[in-house]
């Protein structure tokens, strides 16, 4: 029988991750509170359970090979929620014996001002989110050195794809029905962007390989793009020109008025109006792990929306 891989969060990372352990031969236990996914990965299991009782959580873990810790709360619910989450995760991974993968984003380094974002650059963060997340991220290294759980920490930067609700309508529905595309910042600066898939399998390479535990890695994610070069090669997939329009920050605290995830929006706007940049080498020269290419994702992307 082959080993038990647990995810926590049936999002498009916790199914990507899913996907590419499926594909290895490996067992899948998917977690949410509502138990329920649709068109789920074949061969997966799909639980219910609430993250924080580990009464419920316990019996799904056991056995468990490794834990990933895909889930989330409320954009505008991370310094009140977050902790206690994630806490509960490792716990369960901790009790199971199981190695814990965790997704990342790249917020605990603040501002880079230009430069390249390696997985050895301090923890600066500029934001509450990225405070909240470089606590987390400590708390989860501190229990791998105490010997409580082996951990590894998988970091991908703005991702989009395939079951990616949020950027596949602003960006993909959008630019389909013709209409302006909404963006952030400014259009002209370089920005690493991370493909959903790869954000996944990479996740799947941490949590069968022991090499990567006790340390952060990075999602092999390609050049960086200007949004403006997104649009143009959008705009050639589909064969006519994508109109984009970019949002500042009294445009967002105008609709923050109204959407609290959209508040939450402006503190990240420094990712998008100066370079924002990440580099994977460790992970493609570690792991072998390559990007998926710009014209692929934008297929695959343009497939599942149209799809919707």
């Amino acid at each position: 029988m082959s080993d038990l891989h647990v995810i926590f969060g049936t999002g498009p990372l916790g199914r990507f991750t899913a996907e590419a352990l499926l594909t290895q031969g490996h067992r899948v236990r998917l977690i949410s509170r509502a138990g329920t996914m649709k068109a789920a990965p074949a061969g997966a299991e799909v639980a219910r359970a609430d993250a924080l009782n580990a009464d419920q959580t316990g019996p799904l873990v056991k056995g468990a090979t490794a834990v990933y810790q895909c889930a989330q709360p409320a954009y505008h619910r991370w310094a009140e929620e977050f902790p206690a989450l994630q806490q509960a995760v490792l716990e369960a991974a901790a009790q199971a014996g199981a190695k814990l993968i965790v997704a990342e984003n790249l917020y605990a380094y603040g501002n880079p001002q230009g430069q390249p974002m390696t997985e050895s650059m301090p923890y600066n963060p500029c934001s509450k989110k990225g405070t909240v997340r470089a606590a987390l991220s400590t708390t989860l290294f501190q229990a791998h050195s105490a010997g409580k759980v082996r951990v590894a920490t998988v970091r991908g930067s703005d991702f989009w794809g395939p079951w990616e609700p949020i950027q596949s309508g602003m960006l993909f529905r959008a630019a389909l029905d013709r209409k302006p595309v909404n963006l952030l910042g400014r259009l002209d600066q370089p920005h690493t962007f991370t493909y959903v898939k790869d954000f996944g399998r990479a996740l799947a390479i941490a949590g069968t390989n022991d090499r990567a535990l006790g340390r952060a890695w990075h999602v092999p994610s390609g050049p960086p793009l200007t949004q403006q070069q997104v649009i143009d090669a959008l705009s050639t997939t589909l064969g006519y020109p994508v109109k984009a329009q970019a949002a500042g920050k009294v445009l967002l605290t105008l609709l923050g008025l109204f959407n609290p995830s959209v508040k939450e929006v402006i503190e990240m706007l420094y990712e998008f109006t100066g370079p924002f940049i990440m580099d994977a080498t460790a992970m493609e020269t570690t792991f072998g792990l390559k990007a998926t290419p710009l014209k692929v994702r934008i297929d695959e992307t343009l497939e599942w929306v149209k799809a919707q």
